[in-house]
């Protein structure tokens, strides 16, 4: 299906707008964007497909774990990101497409850097969400990231919010 080219440029904008609040630890107001019945996902590396029944995943948020998520990541007790890290994230390669039923995919690929403590690590991998358009703008309704990487090594671990 042909997407209009300003509904394609909102929504590369709003993904731009999820990204810069992340970088700047607005974790509530980010997870403000998702809707009641949003979901926040992370598969285990090299298991995209994985059944969150069988596989133990990084990530496997709803909307009210998410609230509680960015409200604990925000707090001095969660020494491993406080003082926070220092992040910058880029989304590259946007694809957007809207279903019959107004549902808008949008799928990138991702470079997440994080400095903390004078050390760099890089996350990368693939992004997807499902959005819906509501009163309030777009809304995140799923958001899967892949992580293209072999291991966590060196980072040893996810203490952000890829």
């Amino acid at each position: 299906m042909i997407m209009q080219s300003d509904l394609k440029h909102e929504v590369i904008d709003f993904l731009y707008h999820e990204a810069k609040l992340l970088d700047q630890w607005k974790l509530v107001e980010w997870a403000n964007l998702f809707a009641e019945n949003g979901t926040y996902i992370i598969p285990p590396i090299g298991e995209p497909e994985a059944n969150p029944l069988t596989s133990l995943f990084y990530i496997h948020d709803d909307r009210a774990r998410l609230e509680e998520r960015a409200k604990r990541l925000l707090k001095k007790e969660a020494h491993v990101e406080y003082p926070h890290s220092t992040t910058l994230r880029n989304y590259h390669n946007i694809i957007v497409k809207i279903t019959d039923n107004n549902t808008i995919h949008a799928d990138c690929n991702f470079t997440t850097y994080r400095t903390k403590r004078e050390v760099l690590d890089i996350f990368l991998g693939t992004a997807s969400f499902v959005l819906k358009e509501s009163k309030k703008g777009f809304m995140i309704e799923h958001k899967k990231v892949v992580l293209q990487l072999d291991s966590l090594r060196p980072q040893g671990k996810i203490s952000l919010i890829l």
